[in-house]
């Protein structure tokens, strides 16, 4: 009887608690690009409020102005709260160096270039050849920019797909007084929680879109319908074939003793030293085009076109040690 009592007591109080609702939450893959983007988006803003002096890595490559686009959908109206800054070679691409002119003039923001020839002429990087790649020599000249404007922060296009030291990086990476990484001491960073804290004269390399692929990438500027520098897109280029690259034929790399000069329909995955950056066979000549040669493919971009990755395993590594993205 007591029983009974208490369940007609309960039976109201149980009623008034609604049943729970199942959320609609949409499928994981529903709209990828927007999470990659969200999440990018977040990491940018992270710099604006917790770095005192950014800047942002522009070389007009196709990960870099994926990182204009995102920080327009940041800032947009306002101005960017860092510069724009780009680590020349003097052996890069022309059309590429071209197109990043154009599109900073065209997004009016300031772009600082800092040139390796400078620093080879203040006797900063010395050359073992006059032939020698410069790549690994941008660095220096990186270094010596971070020091002349006093940058605590430089966000760069690096993604962990890229390379097996850069799959090590966190997304805000600790460089020390010297512009050092260590991928032994990095800091967590739990429940997408950055630390940018440093002290005078050490600074973070920031990377948003580290946990894109190259397909999220491409996937990204289709959707987004970005202009992009037309070595990207299908041509034909003179080539020489170097064991299983294919080197462009320009002064800076002519063809050595015995090799044959082909003219292929190339593209190029990757763009940045002329010396060390090689194309792929390709007819892909629209972006949608490249969407699926890459959905395709079983390389790595750097794998397959960075001459400079390809001379030791290691070779990334040892050089972001020393102060390389």
């Amino acid at each position: 009887m007591i029983y009974e009592l208490l369940i007609e007591r309960r039976a109201p109080i149980a009623d008034a608690i609604p049943a729970p609702v199942a959320p609609d939450i949409p499928p994981a893959d529903a709209d990828h690009l927007g999470w990659l983007e969200s999440d990018a988006i977040h990491i940018l803003r992270e710099v604006a409020g917790q770095c005192r002096n950014p800047a942002l890595l522009f070389s007009g490559g196709k990960d870099s102005l994926v990182l204009l686009r995102l920080a327009e959908k940041a800032f947009r109206p306002g101005r960017f709260p860092f510069p724009l800054l780009h680590v020349d070679t003097g052996h890069n691409f022309p059309e590429v160096i071209a197109f990043r002119d154009q599109r900073a003039a065209e997004l009016g923001e300031r772009l600082i270039v800092r040139s390796v020839e400078d620093s080879i002429a203040a006797g900063r990087v010395v050359l073992k050849t006059p032939g020698e790649s410069r790549n690994a020599h941008q660095s220096v000249t990186l270094l010596d920019a971070i020091a002349e404007f006093g940058f605590d922060a430089c966000i760069g296009g690096a993604r962990r797909d890229e390379e097996k030291a850069r799959a090590k990086e966190r997304v805000f990476s600790f460089r020390d007084a010297f512009g050092q990484w260590d991928p032994k001491h990095q800091r967590p960073e739990l429940w997408n929680l950055y630390n940018a804290r440093t002290h005078p004269g050490e600074n973070v390399r920031v990377f948003p879109i580290s946990n894109w692929t190259e397909l999220d990438v491409w996937q990204y500027i289709a959707r987004e319908r970005l202009a992009l520098p037309s070595i990207y897109l299908a041509h034909v280029r003179p080539v020489v074939r170097r064991g299983t690259a294919l080197v462009p034929v320009t002064g800076l790399t002519p063809p050595r003793a015995g090799e044959r000069v082909e003219h292929v329909s190339v593209r190029f995955r990757t763009v940045g030293d002329i010396t060390c950056t090689a194309p792929v066979e390709s007819v892909a000549a629209t972006v949608e085009e490249i969407v699926v040669e890459t959905a395709a493919t079983t390389i790595t971009e750097r794998g397959a076109t960075r001459l400079d990755d390809q001379t030791n395993e290691a070779s990334m590594e040892l050089r972001k040690k020393e102060g390389y993205f």
